[in-house]
């Protein structure tokens, strides 16, 4: 008898996704590059999704130090560190059970960490009050996303839950609503207008999507992934009213607050105007901002710590979600500590202060002039557009695909974006995402590119994909 009888049905009936496949062939291609195969490019460079690292991008040196010391407590010693390294780091094992980053913390995560997130969302907010007993540390945004679908998930066929969710939207969304058994709820978001939330298109959704599923929340992407859009603070109060009037959960995915570059443009939270909306709104809608170390200038993805902070939520809810957290008896250490140095970096006149300040800038300089620098050079391409980045790390562009290359893929039962990413990564070595997994249009295809990398790799990268794009056009 098979093992794979006994496996869940959901599980066995998933195909792998293009990403999946994509990063197998980048894979692949690489390792036949170590073993001597000859092909016109040295490397493989992937750029299909947030791995600034991976890209080249360097850590923060303050992060790495102080968790270095927090590992191998003796560096205390060391008179190279600066000395507010070894003081943060002497201070976070003091708060460690023995003293020790390999000890177990609460499932919700470490007091002093939800204590320093809190403070740091009311600095971000003005003064707005933030709890610690209101902020919960999962492995990751993925994670905290899942346990509160999971709470959402309910019925079946009319009375399923839905999540309007927008198109594009992030690379995983998909799928972690279909494991959570919770149907997608889709709402286009205006391409011609640069990717902006459109009431009208919010209404005609959730005007679909009953009779076939009970609407529950609304995902919220600010800064865009992958659109790069950044909404403003009367987009932002038109969906609190949308959510309001419906009785939706606001779920927001804020990670990349951080990384906003557009010209006049500007980081609001939710939260935030939530609260200067009055009573009516800030006491009666239910919000959860996701933020996570995945953020553009941390980029600590391996580290994998994130944080939500739930607003206006059932107390009984929220006892069962820190009972949903124990399942992972608590997220890693390392990673919660990380997130304690992203929300409390070194201050004005600490001896890390100028260093960290010039890295940061230095991310935030290098996403800014990629984005407006690869958005130039794939609007200057015949049979490719793109709307302008103006935050986060991705850009969106619309591919006009030969004809040929339409059919070509249909016969082989994938999107023609799949086709031409897979092409592009075995003739110029070069992973890129296929933006049928975010989502878009019927025969609208589009890629996606993080531009999170060190300049002269964007350069690489651009250089290929010009070079693959007009011999496929010729």
């Amino acid at each position: 008898m098979s093992s794979l009888q006994h496996v869940n049905p959901r599980v066995r009936e998933m195909r792998v996704s293009p990403h999946s496949a994509l990063r197998s062939l980048a894979a692949r291609i690489t390792q036949e590059i170590i073993t001597g195969a000859q092909k016109p490019f040295k490397d493989v460079i992937d750029v299909s999704s947030c791995d600034p690292h991976k890209a080249g991008m360097k850590p923060i040196s303050f992060v790495r130090q102080v968790l270095a010391v927090c590992l191998y407590p003796q560096l205390l010693e060391d008179n190279s560190l600066p000395l507010d390294v070894k003081l943060r780091a002497q201070s976070f094992l003091e708060v460690c059970d023995g003293k020790s980053v390999g000890s177990y913390t609460a499932s919700s995560g470490s007091l002093h960490v939800r204590q320093s997130i809190a403070e740091f969302i009311m600095r971000r907010d003005a003064g707005v009050p933030s709890y610690a007993n209101n902020i919960f540390i999962s492995a990751g945004l993925q994670r905290a996303l899942m346990v509160v679908v999971k709470l959402l998930a309910s019925g079946e066929g009319e009375t399923q839950t839905g999540v309007l969710t927008p198109i594009p939207c992030p690379h995983t969304l998909p799928m972690l609503l279909d494991e959570a058994g919770v149907m997608l709820v889709p709402y286009q978001l205006r391409e011609d207008r640069g990717w902006v939330v459109d009431l009208e298109e919010l209404h005609r959704a959730l005007k679909t999507a009953r009779g076939r599923c009970k609407p529950r929340a609304i995902y919220i992407s600010n800064p865009g992934n992958p659109t790069g859009h950044v909404q403003d603070r009367k987009s932002i109060e038109e969906v609190i009213q949308f959510a309001a009037a419906e009785r939706l959960l606001l779920l927001v995915d804020e990670v990349h607050q951080d990384s906003v570059y557009g010209q006049s443009k500007e980081f609001i939270s939710y939260k935030k105007v939530l609260f200067e909306m009055g009573k009516e709104y800030s006491e009666t809608v239910e919000l959860v901002s996701l933020n996570s170390l995945s953020s553009a200038c941390m980029g600590e993805c391996g580290l994998r710590a994130g944080y939500m902070e739930v607003v206006n939520m059932d107390p009984d809810v929220m006892l069962f979600v820190d009972s949903v957290l124990c399942g992972d008896i608590s997220t890693p250490v390392t990673g919660q500590l990380a997130l304690d140095l992203m929300v409390n970096p070194p201050k004005p006149g600490d001896p890390s202060y100028k260093t960290y300040t010039q890295e940061i800038l230095l991310t935030q300089t290098t996403v800014a002039q990629n984005a407006q620098r690869a958005c130039e050079v794939l609007n200057d391409l015949p049979g490719m557009s793109c709307q302008p980045a103006t935050g986060g790390i991705f850009l969106y562009p619309r591919l006009h695909v030969p004809p040929l290359m339409i059919e070509e893929a249909k016969s082989l039962g994938v999107e023609a974006d799949v086709l031409y990413c897979q092409r592009f990564l075995e003739e110029e070595g070069v992973c890129l995402g296929a933006g049928c997994e975010n989502g878009q249009e019927d025969k609208k295809y589009h890629i996606r590119l993080c531009v999170l990398a060190p300049p002269v790799t964007m350069e690489e990268v651009l250089a290929r994909l010009r070079s693959f794009h007009l011999r496929l056009l010729s």
